[in-house]
């Protein structure tokens, strides 16, 4: 084993340069073993499973956008902010497809609670402070912004804006300008 150098670490990246390629859902241990030209045994010393596999690959994801998106954000407020979150998103996404989905993996509640998944909670209610909306209003935003990025982006990379005018960046920039008045608008009644 020692002849290619495999490392967790190694195969993490190998995995998600593999989900973008092929999809995550087939990033195995399997197809790594291949890529690798080893038998998927050998790689069981660094891998517990094949779910650990997509764990670390999501573990990875999680991180990578977090960090991007922080990057993004930094110095920005109001809508400034939210376009540049939603863009590094979006633009993450668009980049990497299977580390995107691998983003979204349902983590059990320690790794979860242990991820940068929870700098991603942060980032959208510091975003959202700029709206100045308390709770539960708050959560019920952060959910909203969630599901939009995530289904726009779901159905972008899925060919589902290619077949008619306008073009998917001229409908992202619009729906950006909606949420902004949305939030800036909240209705606070319930």
């Amino acid at each position: 084993m020692a002849r290619v150098g495999l490392t967790a670490e190694r195969l993490v990246r190998a995995g998600a340069e593999l989900a973008d390629e092929i999809g995550f859902e087939q990033a195995t241990p399997a197809e790594l073993a291949r890529r690798f030209g080893v038998k998927t045994a050998s790689l069981y010393s660094h891998l517990a499973s094949a779910h650990d596999l997509k764990t670390k690959i999501a573990l990875l994801a999680l991180e990578e956008l977090a960090d991007r998106v922080s990057a993004a954000v930094a110095g920005r407020a109001g809508k400034d902010a939210l376009v540049a979150f939603a863009n590094a998103y979006r633009d993450y996404a668009l980049e990497h497809p299977g580390r995107f989905a691998a983003a979204r993996f349902r983590l059990d509640p320690q790794t979860a609670a242990a991820s940068a998944g929870v700098r991603h909670a942060q980032m959208t209610r510091a975003i959202l402070r700029g709206y100045d909306l308390a709770e539960p209003h708050q959560t019920h935003a952060v959910r909203l912004l969630g599901s939009v990025f995530s289904g726009y982006v779901g159905l972008e990379t899925a060919g589902g804006f290619s077949h008619s005018a306008p073009d998917a960046q001229e409908s992202w920039t619009e729906i950006l300008n909606a949420l902004d008045t949305l939030l800036t608008n909240w209705p606070t009644t319930t």
